[in-house]
């Protein structure tokens, strides 16, 4: 496995001036961004897979292992502040428990078992995507819980860090990170985290994009939590319709901080015929307003 591998290069890097080290370290980053940029086609091809199911109700589920079971729950958690997913409808399965997230399990990212069974009890099926995410291609619990997932009908995407693996031959979708060596040889939270990371954050993003949660580059489907968000959500209403502050205000509460709905009170779209626009949408924004606007051609013509 190449992230395994010890790079000749840095054999003495513990000799190194600190800075030395760390323009290295740094170079190792901008690399492992380098390395997604042949991936674009096939995280677009996954995401638009993912949104299929995910748009007819399914759930969204990672698993993983280690470093790369925490870094795929860092990227599930942000979905519902940013864009109010359905916490019903998200799924962790992480080697060794929640316990994992804060300390290692030893031999837990070996027992596929567990795995198999978690993915069961979870009632993962059809309607539902899964995201495996390890380094090595070769984890036991990832690979076991794609395998599962994948017997009983669900979409799976695979991320791996290493090429021709089972956990990228065993998934619907493969998405390769090369990295090659870590600087720090097997240090797999470095260049091989970096990746990953951006991959989860392509992937989930363009699956929302897709679900239409997101309008004009805003995120008209965030759940507004604080009062910081709250300004938030009276600018995205303010910038959409080009209303004023206290529109905005008045059209936010009544909408009950539902943004989609505030911009079109704001519109001047009656409460009733809002929701029904939104519902026949399906909560799209875009085609909402877009049938709004055809709707309002037909009357005039």
């Amino acid at each position: 496995m190449t992230t395994e591998t010890v790079d000749p290069r840095f054999i003495d890097i513990d000799r190194w001036p600190t800075a030395l080290a760390v323009e290295a370290m740094l170079e190792g980053q901008l690399a492992a961004m380098a390395a997604l940029k042949n991936q674009v086609a096939a995280i677009a091809q996954a995401s638009d897979a993912a949104a299929t199911r995910l748009l007819d109700g399914g759930r969204l589920a990672y698993a993983g292992a280690g470093t790369s079971g925490r870094i795929a729950v860092q990227d599930g958690v942000e979905l519902s502040p940013t864009y109010d997913w359905p916490l019903d409808r998200l799924v962790f399965l992480i080697a060794g428990g929640v316990d994992a997230l804060a300390a290692s399990v030893e031999g837990a990212e070996d027992d596929g078992d567990a795995a198999r069974r978690e993915i069961a009890e979870a009632g993962i099926g059809p309607a539902d995507v899964l995201i495996g995410v390890a380094a090595s291609g070769r984890t036991p619990y990832t690979v076991a819980a794609i395998e599962a997932a994948r017997a009983r009908g669900a979409l799976t995407i695979g991320i791996a860090n290493n090429p021709a693996t089972p956990l990228l031959t065993m998934s619907d979708h493969a998405l390769l990170a090369d990295t090659g060596s870590e600087i720090i040889a097997g240090s797999t939270r470095m260049k091989a985290g970096t990746a990953q990371k951006a991959i989860l954050n392509l992937l989930s993003t363009a699956t929302m994009l897709r679900c239409g949660l997101v309008y004009r580059g805003l995120m008209v489907n965030m759940r507004v939590s604080n009062e910081k968000l709250l300004r938030r959500a009276h600018a995205i209403v303010r910038q959409i319709t080009g209303v004023s502050q206290a529109i905005a205000e008045d059209s936010l509460a009544r909408a009950d901080d539902e943004i989609k709905k505030a911009v079109l009170l704001a519109m001047g779209i009656a409460a009733d015929d809002a929701e029904d626009l939104l519902r026949r949408s399906r909560y799209n924004l875009r085609s909402a307003i877009d049938a709004h606007l055809a709707e309002g051609s037909e009357h005039a013509g």
